[in-house]
């Protein structure tokens, strides 16, 4: 399977995290147009199946961009980042996915364990990583785990910032 990442600069943060420096072929993060190019890229390129993160304010914006069957799956931050005039504080942040192995999962032996990974990750946020809004390793696992990831199959990484998903992806890390 080929399956994509995508952790993009969020709406509305491009100037205050990133300077506006832009890769092409992307235009500004703080426009809705340039978050509607990457979901139609990630829709076209990656039909097996693909994720992507979100902040919470933008998330009523970008969701509905996305085909019907895309779900929604939180990030519950066990130590999170207070604002100032933020009430209450954002501890959860939305990641979208879609497709994977997901289509007709085998059934749990009676009395037996799930085998089916949880909608949601609880992860504390991560500090001093080199870039503002880096994932923690549980929340790249579990990405993995919703989209069906197995070895061989291939992860485009579409916002590779500090690498920590081709880590977790190559090293195997467990939430």
């Amino acid at each position: 399977m080929k399956l994509a990442y995508a952790d993009p600069p969020y709406l509305g943060k491009c100037g205050k995290h990133y300077d506006h420096r832009h890769d092409p072929p992307w235009g500004c993060w703080d426009q809705l147009t340039t978050h509607q190019q990457l979901v139609n890229y990630l829709v076209a390129e990656f039909p097996d199946g693909w994720a992507l993160s979100l902040s919470h304010p933008s998330a009523r914006h970008i969701w509905p961009m996305t085909p019907p069957d895309t779900r929604m799956a939180p990030w519950v931050k066990t130590l999170c980042v207070y604002k100032k005039g933020v009430r209450p504080a954002y501890a959860w942040e939305p990641i979208l996915y879609r497709g994977g192995r997901n289509d007709h999962p085998p059934t749990p032996a009676k009395g037996g364990a799930a085998i089916t990974p949880k909608d949601w990750v609880s992860a504390p946020v991560e500090f001093r990583k080199g870039l503002v809004g880096a994932k923690p390793p549980p929340v790249c696992r579990a990405i993995l785990d919703w989209l069906g990831y197995l070895p061989g199959d291939e992860l485009v990484d579409v916002f590779p910032g500090t690498g920590v998903m081709s880590h977790v992806r190559a090293q195997g890390v467990l939430t």
